[in-house]
């Protein structure tokens, strides 16, 4: 049955060395097309046509690799690495300056004889060429009755005449 000038089939396997297929990963579906026409290609013996389009395949690439290792050093020179001095130490930080408080918005009753005398003070800071607006006096005259002592505070407050709650009646 089996003649001595045939090989036994399990030197013809031994003999074409099989092709190792590492199979990807299939995305597409011609990725797993070709990754079976690649185990086929494995089983089978190849052809004269595919063992030279291999070899052809295999020129083209080493004679890229080549192109390209005698182009690499002449555009790809790096130049010799630059010592960079020391960087001088950082100056500390300077102080910001405090936000501004935040503004309150208020609202208030006063007689028209007190806005008579928000208008006098206002007409003399614009004789300094200083001019100023209602909320600057009224800051200022907070200022100066947190300053005065206890009793003077005490007679100002107790001279002042009562007036009514709220906004007045409409004419």
């Amino acid at each position: 049955m089996s003649d001595p000038t045939t090989p036994a089939p399990e030197a013809t396997a031994a003999a074409t060395p099989a092709i190792p297929v590492t199979p990807k990963p299939a995305v597409k579906k011609t990725a797993a097309k070709k990754v079976a026409v690649k185990k086929v290609a494995a089983k089978t013996a190849p052809t004269p046509s595919v063992v030279a389009k291999k070899v052809v395949a295999k020129k083209v690439v080493a004679k890229k690799a080549a192109t390209q290792a005698a182009a690499a050093p002449a555009t790809t020179a790096k130049p010799a690495k630059v010592v960079k001095p020391a960087k001088p130490a950082k100056p500390p930080k300077a102080v910001k300056p405090a936000k501004e408080p935040k503004v309150v918005r208020d609202s208030f009753t006063m007689p028209a004889s007190d806005f008579a005398i928000i208008d006098r003070i206002k007409l003399r800071a614009i004789e300094w060429k200083h001019p100023v607006k209602k909320s600057e006096v009224l800051r200022a005259g907070l200022q100066a009755l947190e300053a005065l002592g206890d009793a003077k505070l005490r007679a100002l407050l107790s001279g002042l005449e009562p007036i009514n709650k709220g906004r007045p009646k409409s004419a």
